[in-house]
């Protein structure tokens, strides 16, 4: 199976297929809204903003397994990003990324870095950087900042 082989939900509940973004460079990114750093939806909304255009996008998946730091519902997380944020990245159904319920997609994404299939998400914010062909690239440590994987986005587009 490849990434374009899996389905999320949306915020509001709507299945959505990984293959809509074929041939689009994607950031996959874990969030909360209650973290030391939700700030770098700062970043991510500018790497959006910069690079959107070329074929960029972020996908972001609240979750909440780390320290109840996303309590809220889809759509008070979204009201919460928007407003605060101005995201206008697509962002999906709040998720679990490591355990029984992991959400099937991260399960891949970790298995795909190199690493063991459980090979756990150690907190919020943590990174996938996925090619034009569906490739995962790179894992990225939440404390690395969005700013600091520009380069790296850049090498793909």
């Amino acid at each position: 199976m490849g990434i374009y082989d899996y389905k999320v939900k949306d915020g509001s509940g709507k299945e959505v297929a990984l293959s809509d973004y074929k041939g689009k460079v994607l950031l996959i990114v874990n969030t909360a809204t209650g973290c030391g750093f939700t700030p770098q939806y700062e970043g991510l909304q500018e790497l959006y903003e910069k690079y959107a255009a070329q074929g960029f996008e972020i996908l972001d998946f609240p979750c909440n397994q780390f320290a109840g730091q996303a309590p809220g519902s889809d759509e008070e997380i979204a009201s919460f990003c928007t407003g605060r944020y101005g995201i206008t990245f697509p962002q999906f159904h709040k998720i679990e990324v490591n355990g029984a319920k992991e959400e099937p997609l991260y399960h891949y994404l970790k298995a795909e870095c190199g690493g063991i299939a459980g090979s756990a998400i150690k907190w919020n914010f943590t990174k996938f950087l996925v090619d034009r062909e569906g490739k995962v690239t790179a894992r990225f440590a939440p404390m690395k900042t969005p700013a600091a994987i520009e380069k790296e986005i850049q090498k793909l587009l």
